[in-house]
């Protein structure tokens, strides 16, 4: 194995409501099995370009109910707050994922970062395009925000995000929350249980 198929690598749209649904689970699977993850959070519209997927507002009346139908039902499945249309939503992604991706430079954890800013936007109604935002967001959870948001705002930063959207095509990617273990892909919070099972072997 190399160290990339020993470590949940994680794919996920930081304006995603199914990869808000899957987090704290993610994050619950991994300290179970002892395993680590890579977040790697993607600009999805430009995935979509190159993968086939179409955004929502352009998606058939059929197929934007049926997403309600199922966020509905996953909600009352999971007990976890969401507003099915938020009053932030769609909103620019790319700060958080800036902010996420200067938190990983930075060494610190990932996970409770990134699930606050997802709760932010689908059960607190706050802009997560919006840097106050993501400072009163984030400042409970880590040591310096004022610091990190400068680093959020470097060319390094800006790079490996970019880098990320790149590559996830490459490695089968095309939505978000989209997970890879051990040489196998797996899309979408609902194949949890398949990724825990393959961690587990």
């Amino acid at each position: 194995m190399t160290a990339n198929d020993e470590m949940i690598i994680y794919y996920f749209w930081t304006i995603s409501d199914w990869a808000y649904f899957g987090g704290e689970r993610l994050e619950a699977l991994a300290q179970q099995n002892g395993v680590a993850i890579d977040y790697r959070p993607v600009d999805l519209p430009k995935i979509y370009a190159r993968t086939g997927g179409i955004l929502l507002g352009q998606r058939a009346t059929q197929r934007q109910d049926y997403r309600i139908a199922e966020l509905k039902r996953w909600r009352a499945r999971l007990g976890m707050p969401l507003n099915i249309e938020p009053k932030y939503f769609p909103v620019d992604q790319d700060p958080s994922s800036r902010l996420i991706v200067a938190a990983k430079q930075a060494g610190l954890r990932i996970g409770p970062l990134t699930n606050a800013i997802m709760r932010g936007m689908w059960a607190n109604e706050q802009d997560i395009a919006d840097e106050a935002t993501l400072k009163e967001i984030a400042a409970p959870l880590v040591p310096d925000i004022e610091t990190l948001i400068a680093l959020a705002r470097t060319p390094q930063v800006q790079a490996e995000y970019e880098r990320y959207t790149e590559q996830a095509p490459s490695d089968g990617v095309f939505g978000s929350p989209f997970y890879l273990y051990g040489g196998e892909v797996f899309w979408g919070q609902d194949r949890l249980d398949f990724l825990a099972e393959a961690v587990r072997r």
